[in-house]
């Protein structure tokens, strides 16, 4: 699960410091506000060393996000890339789940952060499946919400903002009570969105459906890549706005995201869906081939970490 475990360094403003030594003043900006941005990325052990995957279209993300929320980011792609890279060398973690995150520091506490400081750290640590190994499986049981995705006009959905994630913690929070593993959330319209940290996707006489991007959800570039390989596996994928009953109707219905992978689901809302259907079964199998390294066709996805050498 999502549990921290302690590795030996943290990347923070330039410099590799003690995993316990990464700590901020409590008035930073971002403590209170939630005015930060984050991205949550996977390095997998592979046959040719750990690699990360697809680690540049994330640290782009990290970048836009910020863009959206007026923040400039005081290091390129190319550094917090160098930098990532590095992190899991000097951490030694063959598989791990790599945090990028920037926010704005000490200084003003009014609501404009003013000239306050951008901090910028990088964590990374030994991280198994999202929603467990039963889930990923068996699939796991999900609700609707009663809380509503805050729409695109109240605050950036594209961006992966900090304190956008306070709406997905009260959806998943009140579905952990009803004893459920995950939330889905629906737009104020009733259109489906998203899961509190994955995209949707669901299965229909073959074909595969998922909401767009106008619904408000994040550019989940798990998503993204599920759907160029569906395609190359010769399904129809389609992007179309849902409805819950079509999740109730699904033939089946799986879940993506950098931490969930490809989680299948078997229930929603106490509507049996069942045990991982065929198409589901396909994507997961080609996805986790993908990301640990046994398909060579979509390496170019894969940036492997220069190890380093052991200690004398």
């Amino acid at each position: 699960m999502a549990d921290l475990h302690a590795t030996e360094k943290i990347w923070m403003n330039g410099e590799f410091v003690d995993w316990k030594d990464a700590t901020v003043h409590v008035g930073v900006h971002g403590l209170h506000y939630g005015s930060g941005v984050f991205e949550g990325i996977r390095a997998y052990e592979t046959p040719k060393g750990t690699a990360i995957f697809r680690l540049d279209d994330h640290l782009q993300r990290l970048h836009d996000s910020a863009r959206l929320i007026r923040m400039t980011i005081p290091y390129s792609v190319a550094e917090l890339s160098k930098a990532s890279l590095e992190l899991v060398a000097v951490n030694r973690v063959p598989s791990c789940y790599v945090r990028p995150i920037a926010f704005y520091g000490y200084g003003s506490l009014g609501v404009p952060p003013r000239d306050n400081p951008v901090y910028v750290a990088i964590m990374c640590w030994p991280w198994g499946a999202y929603l467990g190994e039963e889930g990923m499986t068996r699939g796991v049981r999900v609700k609707i919400s009663s809380w509503v995705r805050m729409p695109s006009n109240v605050v950036p959905h594209t961006s992966k903002a900090c304190g956008l994630y306070l709406n997905s913690m009260l959806a998943v929070q009140d579905a952990a009570l009803g004893g459920y593993d995950e939330a889905i959330l629906l737009t104020e319209k009733g259109y489906v969105a998203d899961c509190s940290g994955e995209n949707v996707f669901v299965v229909k006489d073959g074909v595969i459906y998922t909401p767009p991007l106008e619904t408000g959800i994040l550019h989940g570039i798990t998503r993204q890549s599920l759907i160029e390989v569906a395609g190359s596996l010769g399904y129809e994928v389609k992007r179309e706005n849902l409805v819950r009953s079509d999740l109730y109707l699904a033939d089946e219905m799986f879940m993506t995201g950098t931490a969930a992978e490809v989680t299948p689901v078997r229930e929603i809302d106490d509507y049996l869906i069942g045990d991982p259907g065929p198409v589901t079964l396909a994507l997961q199998r080609a996805y986790l081939d993908i990301v640990q390294g046994r398909d060579e066709r979509w390496e170019h996805w894969l940036e492997y970490v220069t190890p380093v050498p052991a200690e004398a």
